[in-house]
């Protein structure tokens, strides 16, 4: 399972956080991290394009973080994350740079997931997604991880 990043974390807390979460998830989450693209905003988006497809095979199941895509509560991303596994594939969830996506990494994708209306720095959404992807992958264990009740 990877994840392909516009933009490098450096060795900020918000890294060391995504590093936690992702050696708990199996298999482990890694992440690869592309340089943002520069010139205008179209020209941006073509030179991210082409770094994230760059990085991708054909037997790749593509999720991209959109602000589009669906926008699950944990139980239902620990069944998309099952579904999505099932599919025999590699993982790639995608995070664009602060323009977004290219059309061509939407016409790509074979999921878009989104989490939330809210927006995050880039830096957040990586740890931010890796727990997730953590949680689900407990829920579907039947780990007490995740409480759904409430209180």
């Amino acid at each position: 399972m990877r994840l392909l990043a516009i933009g490098k974390a450096g060795n900020g807390p918000e890294a060391e956080l995504f590093s936690r979460y992702a050696a708990r998830i199996r298999p482990t989450l890694t992440l690869a991290e592309f340089s943002p693209g520069q010139g205008s905003v179209a020209e941006i988006k073509r030179r991210e394009a082409d770094a994230l497809l760059g990085a991708l095979s054909p037997q790749d199941f593509v999720i991209a973080l959109d602000a589009g895509g669906q926008t699950p509560d944990s139980e239902e991303l620990a069944r998309l994350l099952a579904r999505w596994t099932e599919t025999g594939k590699k993982l790639a969830f995608l995070i664009g740079g602060a323009e977004g996506f290219d059309a061509t990494v939407i016409a790509r994708a074979n999921a878009k997931l989104s989490l939330g209306r809210l927006t995050w720095p880039h830096m957040l959404v990586r740890p931010m997604l890796a727990e997730q992807i953590y949680r689900a992958q407990m829920i579907l264990a039947g780990h007490p991880y995740h409480r759904a009740g409430r209180p």
